[in-house]
């Protein structure tokens, strides 16, 4: 059986009290770099062993931006048509564990069409400028709405890879049903399969990729590089939005538990807490909209090591959820004053953070230390 790692994590449930006490990053401790700007919706950055940035532009372009900053398009010929409606179309790019040596990248899309469309996961060969030998790994089921498409990616330390999918907004209560995806988590392996050790495989009445239940819309997955916990950062509706530690086979409640309120204002659900179903480990109402999730584990900020990183769109700004010894101890927030929304969140091999923030006139930043003054 599949086991992740489990930390002592300090439940941190914040009202709209604590909400307004959560204090801003002091700016002098981070310089902010402008690697691109005049970015068209873009979605996701993964870093390469080169140092350009690959990004996904949710109308369907991958943009690679050099060290230099000089800017070219990867030719995607070959890849599979994408749904674009609303919010939904090419998400995610993450790079594989062994890219230095196979070039594979992995990318998430809406496929399908309006009233039936899903989260596709795809992998390619990246050679230079172009995707090469395009497969598709795996489709989730359809859902009637846009939107809620989950679709990021984070890979254990087994290789195995986890994809993130939403509960298609009007279907809600799907999430509870084990027969399909929507709102799961999936684990597979890196040719799309289900590992024989996934929790549900072997029950009839459920799809044996399903790695845990109950999830609205999870738009934020990282692995703790310190002991291999698995983390998510999930979307309530009008509050509710949560960190979630997972447990194979967890289920996470949704639309039976939440903290959160529907658009309307009236309840969801009576009960925030339940026997039989996770309790989140951080809680944020009203909503921040945390839209990706990175653990610090650079060298440029020793003092942030571990620390949670949470870029928010409707907050604008990236929340640093501080914690010690894997409890949560605080919070504050980075890049308030650029009044942006933010969209994705990764940190690179020097220890720099890059951001992405959201829009069609976004940009992608760079946080790096000050140089000290002689």
């Amino acid at each position: 059986m599949l086991t992740l790692a489990a930390v002592p994590i300090l439940p941190l449930t914040n009202t709209s009290q604590a909400e307004e006490a959560v204090p801003h990053a002091d700016a002098s401790t981070h310089v902010v770099e402008t690697v691109a700007a005049g970015l068209d919706h873009p979605w996701s950055v993964a870093i390469l062993p080169d140092g350009r940035r690959l990004v996904t532009l949710r109308q369907g372009q991958l943009l690679s931006i050099a060290a230099s900053g000089t800017r070219s398009w990867i030719n995607l010929d070959g890849l599979p048509p994408i749904h674009r409606e609303g919010t939904s179309g090419l998400m995610e790019i993450v790079l594989d564990p062994d890219f230095p040596g196979n070039g594979l990248v992995y990318l998430t899309m809406s496929h399908g069409e309006t009233g039936a469309n899903g989260t596709r996961l795809v992998r390619a060969k990246l050679a230079e400028d172009r995707l090469e030998d395009i497969r598709i790994l795996f489709d989730s089921t359809p859902k009637a709405s846009d939107g809620n498409n989950g679709g990021r990616v984070a890979f254990l330390r087994d290789h195995t890879l986890i994809l993130t999918l939403g509960d298609g907004n009007v279907w809600r209560e799907e999430a509870q049903n084990l027969s399909n995806h929507l709102g799961k988590l999936v684990r597979l392996d890196r040719e799309g399969n289900p590992p024989s050790d996934n929790p549900f495989v072997g029950n009839p009445d459920a799809a044996p990729e399903i790695l845990s239940l109950g999830h609205r819309n999870v738009q934020g997955v990282t692995v703790d590089p310190a002991d291999g916990s698995l983390l998510i950062s999930e979307h309530g509706p009008r509050g509710g939005d949560e960190i979630n530690l997972i447990r194979p086979g967890g289920n996470y409640g949704w639309p039976i538990v939440t903290g959160g309120l529907d658009y309307s204002f009236a309840k969801v659900s009576p009960f925030q807490r339940l026997d039989g179903y996770e309790s989140p480990v951080l809680e944020w109402t009203p909503s921040i909209a945390p839209a990706g999730l990175a653990i610090y584990d650079g060298a440029l900020f020793p003092e942030w090591r571990g620390d949670l990183l949470v870029p928010a769109l409707k907050e604008r700004g990236v929340r640093r959820i501080k914690r010690e010894n894997g409890r949560i101890i605080g919070q504050e927030i980075l890049l308030a004053d650029r009044d942006e929304r933010m969209r994705d969140v990764k940190v690179a091999p020097d220890g720099s953070i890059h951001i992405l923030t959201d829009g069609p006139n976004a940009n992608l930043l760079r946080l790096t230390r000050p140089v000290p003054t002689q």
